[in-house]
This record gives C-alpha cells, structure tokens and sequence, in this order.
C-alpha cells in the first residue's frame, strides 16, 4: 500500500469520527477536553472489560455446567 493512502484514509476515518460524534464545531480546547474525556472512558471500558468480564464467564460456566449434569466439585 501507498504511504499517501494510507495517510489519506487515516485522515477520513479522524474526519468521519469528528462528523459523527459533531466535535469538528467546537473550538480547539474544546475538541481535547472531549477527545480526553472520551479516550479516558474507552480506557476503563476496556479495563473493566479485561478485568471482570472473565470472572464472569468462568461463573456462567460453572453454573450452566452444573445446571445440565457437569460433575459437582469436591467439597474438600
């Protein structure tokens, strides 16, 4: 791939981004306080995401496993 496209299509995606979430109105202070609220909260989506969202499986499984004839665990 060209380097030019590729900087092209970057540039388009940044430039789609700003039409959809309206920020290419605000002023430059503005758009980075917005950009840095919204970097901030996809940080702890994915943080809780990659903390608790295993647990949460691993709970499911036990119970489905359990629910429909898995072995019971020992009680030791």
């Amino acid at each position: 791939m060209d380097v030019k496209r590729v900087k092209d299509y970057i540039s388009w995606l940044y430039y789609q981004y700003l039409l959809v979430t309206c920020s290419y109105v605000l002023e430059p202070w503005e758009r980075s306080m917005f950009h840095t609220i919204i970097v901030t909260v996809f940080a702890m989506v994915i943080y809780t995401a990659y903390v608790f969202v295993p647990i949460h499986v691993r709970l499911a499984f036990e119970f489905f496993s359990q629910i429909f004839g898995g072995k019971p665990e020992s009680t030791i």
